[in-house]
């Protein structure tokens, strides 16, 4: 079983100064029913510490209530040398859950999934830019 799940996985190691997209999966996000419409990643951030073999500190905005120190499984290497604006890090309650506002619905359309329908919607989100809508 091991062999089989090793297939899926890669070893991931950052420098310090590296830039990373973290991944916010250990926070419950209370805005939506259906999580496929939250951003993957934030960021990119800087690496400014390895705390040891698969946990790194990053340079978080200042007034972020999220713990700067993150699992390796967390971080997606940013590639390129353009650094594009960031993604604001969503408002966290006390209770650890991810409070996102939305601002504008761009579309909508209906799907069918099976043998029902179903509604797609674009939404625009408070403190994110119009290429960042999901």
């Amino acid at each position: 079983m091991k062999t089989q799940a090793d297939k899926h996985r890669s070893e991931r190691e950052f420098q310090i100064g590296d830039m990373v997209y973290l991944r916010l999966v250990p926070y419950r996000l209370q805005s939506l029913a259906a999580h496929s419409y939250q951003p993957k990643f934030y960021g990119p951030y800087e690496i400014l510490e390895k705390l040891g073999p698969v946990a790194y500190k990053l340079q978080l905005p200042t007034g972020c209530k999220i713990h700067p120190v993150f699992h390796v499984s967390c971080l997606k290497k940013h590639l390129g040398t353009h650094v594009t604006p960031s993604l604001t890090l969503p408002r966290i309650t006390e209770d650890g859950i991810v409070q996102d506002e939305p601002l504008a619905i761009l579309e909508r359309k209906l799907v069918k999934r099976g043998n029902a329908a179903g509604v797609d919607v674009l939404v625009h989100w408070k403190g994110q830019t119009l290429e960042d809508a999901t």
